[in-house]
């Protein structure tokens, strides 16, 4: 595309600060990954309360923030989970899988929740419920436990330790010592097998098979992980729900291959 008229290669393209700063509260919100009440909100994005206030007001006129009436906390709004959206729509492993997941937990009768690797952790992008009630809160945007969740270390396997790590450690605040050594020969018997398995855990009674989507450079595309109640669903290795997360993940790579 031709640059404007007398503007350099190297020269900055200049923009309008109001528009960046409220960015910056949006930015915030999307970190904190939790609703905000404004003195936080403010805080993060290294605003005054008061000048944060009237971005905030004009934020939510323009849908990209919700502000909750009862405790007067923000979250994202609307046109944001649009937006969320429409990117997730022109992702090709998302675009990929589900027209598969929902077949997928037909044929096994238990629930199937599609993660995608982000800079949080694995996030639930796809839910496919059977009418399997089960007595645990997932559900789109769910981002899940690193260590205590077969998603959680199955991303964790599949990725280069600097993307997790960080957060691993928040959530391990003050875990013993060798716990980091543990976690990662968890890790490489994660990557042997190809799958990994919960048993009540982190929701007792309740018990899940993750397996990932890895192309052959070795990149983590997503993590199917199917979950039902501890003693009903079959968490062999070799068992049905692991043969059937197997056919689906092959089917949604050929499906990538053609796109």
């Amino acid at each position: 595309m031709a640059r404007p008229p007398g503007e350099s290669a190297g020269k900055t393209q200049r923009g309008i600060q109001s528009v960046e700063v409220g960015g910056r509260l949006l930015q915030a919100l999307a970190d904190a990954r939790r609703p905000l009440a404004l003195a936080e909100l403010a805080a993060a994005a290294q605003l005054a309360p008061a000048q944060a206030h009237t971005y905030l007001v004009s934020l939510t006129r323009l849908g990209l923030i919700k502000r909750d009436h009862l405790d007067g906390s923000y979250e994202p709004g609307p046109l944001a989970l649009r937006l969320g959206m429409l990117h997730l729509d022109h992702t090709p492993a998302y675009r990929a899988a589900v027209p598969h997941v929902q077949a997928l937990a037909s044929a096994i009768g238990w629930n199937v929740a599609v993660s995608l690797p982000t800079p949080q952790g694995p996030t639930i992008v796809h839910y496919a419920s059977a009418g399997s009630p089960l007595h645990v809160n997932l559900h789109v945007g769910t981002v899940m436990a690193l260590a205590t969740t077969a998603t959680g270390r199955t991303y964790c396997a599949f990725q280069p330790p600097a993307h997790w790590q960080p957060i691993w450690g928040q959530q391990q605040a003050g875990a013993a010592a060798d716990a980091l050594p543990a976690f990662m020969d968890q890790l490489a018997a994660v990557r042997q097998r190809g799958m990994e398995r919960s048993i009540d855990s982190p929701s007792p009674a309740v018990s899940s098979v993750a397996m990932p989507l890895v192309d052959a450079d070795g990149t983590l595309h997503l993590v199917l992980t199917a979950i039902g109640s501890t003693g009903a669903i079959d968490v062999d290795w070799q068992g049905p729900v692991a043969r059937a997360l197997r056919s689906a993940i092959d089917d949604i790579a050929q499906a990538m291959e053609t796109t």
